[in-house]
């Protein structure tokens, strides 16, 4: 993928050499390096220089990104993609459930990388697959994919500081009570398990979840869920330790009388564009299989 980002140098930045300033817009040391390697990647006013020059109000600084490879193993496939978003720097997906995200040994050919793959060699662009946040193959929704080497180490640099707000519906059964609150348990492993978790006050990770009922119908209950941190199942453990597992869940709660995939749904994104700054906020509406459990 190619992109050439512009910055107009203010007072405030000038005497800061274009390393310091690209730092502050949140490149990191790994892009500052990768950059060096490319030919006439980094221009003041249409004049390759260094990484140290010191820039000056009103320079014009442009970044030049050249990432000719494609990522290695994952072959493009023709596969239906529900685009929400899609800009020079980032592209929304609305995925469905069922599909992984990324491929593995008995998924080579389904997932959202084989999508996007297709996508863009249908284009003529080469593309490397850089999500930023991962969905289970059977939780539908939106996720978030970087399209170049600074908007994934940006997006990356705001999970980490807790700056996406990731907000999910799910169904349980019942009523649950109390209809709101917060859910501060610690999440590890299960004995030799590469796959499945559970609460560990002993040795598990800091896990924080927000919770909020929406709707009672046809003895469910729809649940916003708002991740304070983001633990492997975190929201699927959590909701079985205050006693109420989201329903269709095959290794939580094998309860598959209405659904047969755990009922959950990437609902809501909202994050600062990596790029230009701009608020985002983006909404998947609940999906069919999930709205049949209300309606009954």
């Amino acid at each position: 993928m190619e992109r050439i980002i512009t910055y107009t140098i203010d007072s405030a930045s000038a005497g800061l050499r274009i390393e310091q300033y690209l730092r502050r817009r949140g490149y990191s040391y790994q892009n500052l390096t990768q950059l060096k390697k490319m030919r006439e990647s980094i221009l003041i006013n249409g004049v390759w220089s260094y990484m140290r020059t010191p820039l000056k109000d009103g320079d014009i600084l442009t970044v030049h990104i050249q990432e000719p490879e494609s990522s290695p193993n994952i072959p493009p496939v023709k596969l239906p993609l529900d685009i929400v978003y899609e800009d020079e720097d980032i592209i929304v997906v609305n995925k469905p459930a069922g599909m992984p995200v990324h491929p593995s040994l008995n998924n080579y050919e389904n997932s959202l990388a084989n999508g996007l793959m297709y996508y863009y060699r249908k284009q003529g662009k080469p593309f490397i697959f850089r999500c930023t946040n991962r969905l289970d193959r059977d939780t539908s929704g939106l996720t978030v994919v970087a399209k170049h080497m600074v908007s994934s180490s940006i997006l990356s640099s705001m999970g980490m500081r807790h700056e996406i707000t990731r907000e999910y519906l799910a169904i349980v059964r019942g009523a649950l009570k109390p209809s709101e609150g917060t859910i501060d348990a610690p999440i590890g492993r299960t004995g030799s398990s590469l796959i499945e978790r559970k609460i560990d006050f002993e040795n598990g990770e800091h896990a924080v979840t927000h919770y909020r009922v929406v709707e009672e119908q046809n003895g469910h209950s729809l649940v916003s869920l708002i991740l304070e941190t983001g633990r492997t199942h975190q929201i699927r453990v959590h909701m079985k330790y205050i006693g109420y597992p989201l329903v269709g869940d095959y290794l939580y709660n094998p309860d598959m009388e209405y659904i047969d995939r755990q009922a959950l749904h990437s609902h809501r994104l909202s994050f600062t564009h990596p790029v230009t700054g701009e608020k985002m906020e983006f909404t998947a509406p609940l999906p069919t299989d999930m709205r049949k459990i209300l309606s009954g």
